[in-house]
């Protein structure tokens, strides 16, 4: 049916082009030209690494297929393997630097939704198949197949069009794309283009509408009754929830179990709620665990937006890092990058999805390619990476990554009354922090709760930490630290309250909540070379898992609990926000 046709570019001097033409003449309506196309390499970002050092003949079989070569830089899309060019671990590096324009991916839908079987599957077809080139108006289409008997994957490929004999077999690599800098965006691992100077890379806040669409079946309240969020003063508080965690750790005799919400005054549900119109009308004296909107500082993109709105010396706030959403930013993203790259300076990102934790689906790169692929897989956002972040000396390991986590607590949004828990949650990276193998998780991240290693979870208590810190950097007490947190996370509230619905939270006298916010810890240097240690808010996530927690400080659900619905914090490690 088809051939493979290589040709030298300029002599022979920069490689191969390669492209797939007929052999006969095919009718795109004969239900016979339907064709399967194998895949070479199926894989997870996290495990391509460690196959590509271990499952025999694939590394050379990648390099020959992206034609990789000392001569080249390792750029090009042919198929011959050099007799002589790099080896071991400099070519893993390189194959998985270009293995961005030959990637496909798909993920298995069945799948729980944010288990790590539910994250998106990568493969690079057979050298048949990564030798179909992009056309904007293509001849064929390409599609991955999941045959359930087998079990296994493979593409299926057919004709859009008829064909003459000799015609080239083309795909369109970006189908369901329309918008033209959108499209360019995304064609750069094919097409090299430079848009620095088709559009500017400064963002602005979306309109109203984009707050809506994650309005989807949340119901406010109209108004409120006088009685409304009047919970019981004469007798202990009733709790309704479906956490195990605050079932077994919520021990303060002012408040008791139930059975059923009817006779409950506390409603706490690990799940989101989304009718507090009902809720308001029906159950006006009951409280629940969740504000309205609070979605604008919980998922990702809008935690930017609204985090932007602080302003630093007319800039956004120090304390977040440039983020850029990979769906709706993707070219002024592109603009910026290529901006940084011609300015020499630092360009490593970190993309997540917009609702995942626990660093599922994360990528750090510094790869253009690599990132404008991402939207392959879902929405992204794209943030700076810290590359000069503050480091925790571990014992017989080195200097590694650290994050903090804190718990906060907001129990009004008009006015604003939140409260932060003085002790902070530290997790630590397991391998020493260097800007090489940005694939390396236990380099780069530091939830390892859930990773599989030899090296134990390092814990360490908050007044220990405190302790060993000071000693590291005996310039910068902890306590100055601390405040410069408390500000920052009082800011993004603040910010996060200063619009109406649906740009910010909303108002609600039956809402309490607790967020677990993400720090981490970066250096400054102002105009006279002074070095200072900055905070920077890394993400606000929804009903914390603080079942860790409690195994350490028992009486954390008892601290929350006080806060939120009794105001009493004397004696507590709580601070005013």
């Amino acid at each position: 049916m088809t051939q493979e046709v290589c040709e030298e570019e300029d002599g022979g001097n920069h490689g191969h082009s390669w492209k797939i033409i007929t052999k006969t003449d095919i009718d795109y309506e004969n239900d016979q030209h339907v064709y399967l196309v194998d895949h070479a390499w199926t894989y997870r970002i996290q495990t391509a690494r460690n196959q590509l050092k271990t499952i025999p003949g694939l590394l050379n079989r990648m390099a020959s297929l992206m034609d990789i070569s000392m001569d080249n830089d390792g750029a090009g899309n042919g198929a011959s393997a050099p007799s002589t060019g790099p080896t071991g671990d400099d070519l893993i590096d390189l194959v998985l630097d270009n293995m961005w324009c030959f990637n496909q991916t798909y993920r298995l839908g069945h799948m729980t939704f944010g288990s790590e079987e539910s994250m998106p599957i990568w493969y690079i077809m057979d050298e048949f198949g990564s030798r179909i080139q992009h056309s904007d108006d293509p001849t064929f289409r390409m599609a991955p197949f999941f045959h359930i008997s087998q079990e296994t994957v493979f593409s299926l490929l057919w004709p859009l069009k008829s064909c003459d004999q000799g015609e080239e077999v083309t795909r369109n690599y970006v189908e369901g794309v329309t918008d033209p800098l959108v499209r360019r965006s995304r064609l750069l691992p094919w097409i090299p283009d430079d848009m620095t100077h088709i559009i500017d890379y400064k963002q602005q806040e979306p309109d109203e509408s984009y707050f809506l669409s994650y309005k989807t079946d949340e119901l406010l309240p109209e108004e409120f009754s006088e009685d409304c969020g009047q919970i019981p003063s004469d007798r202990n508080l009733r709790v309704f929830t479906d956490s195990h965690t605050i079932k077994q750790y919520l021990t303060d005799g002012r408040f008791e179990m139930v059975d059923d919400l009817e006779s409950a005054d506390i409603i706490w549900f690990n799940k989101h709620f989304k009718d507090f119109r009902s809720f308001c009308e029906n159950m006006p004296r009951k409280l629940i665990n969740q504000f309205p909107c609070e979605c604008v500082i919980t998922t990702k993109d809008l935690f930017a937006v609204v985090a932007r709105r602080v302003s630093h010396h007319g800039n956004g706030p120090s304390w977040l890092p440039i983020t850029y959403n990979l769906q709706t930013e993707l070219p002024q993203f592109v603009s910026y990058f290529q901006t940084r790259q011609k300015q020499s300076r630092d360009n490593h990102w970190i993309c997540k999805p917009w609702n995942l934790a626990r660093g599922l689906g994360h990528h750090v790169t510094n790869n253009l390619n690599h990132i404008v692929r991402l939207p392959d897989t879902g929405p992204k956002v794209a943030c700076k990476y810290l590359e000069d972040s503050v480091l925790f000396d571990r014992p017989n390991i080195g200097k590694v990554k650290i994050d903090i986590g804190y718990i906060v607590m907001l129990s009004s949004v008009q006015p604003l009354k939140a409260y932060i828990h003085q002790t902070g949650w530290y997790r630590f990276a397991n391998k020493p922090f260097s800007l090489d193998h940005l694939d390396d998780y236990e380099k780069h991240f530091t939830v390892m709760n859930y990773v599989e290693s030899q090296q134990l979870l390092h814990q360490v208590g908050h007044s220990q930490f405190v302790e060993q810190f000071e000693m590291q950097y005996p310039d910068f007490p902890w306590c100055h630290i601390e405040r410069d947190i408390h500000k920052m996370v009082r800011e993004f509230l603040q910010a996060a309250s200063s619009e109406a619905p649906p740009r910010g939270l909303a108002h609600s006298p039956q809402s309490r909540a607790v967020y677990g916010v993400n720090v981490m810890l970066k250096w400054s240097t102002d105009l006279t070379g002074k070095r200072s240690i900055e905070p920077v808010l890394i993400e606000c996530n929804y009903c914390p898992d603080l079942t860790r927690c409690c195994k350490h400080e028992p009486d954390t659900y008892n601290d929350i609990f006080s806060t939120l619905f009794l105001d009493d914090i004397k004696g507590r490690p709580i601070s005013v926000l």
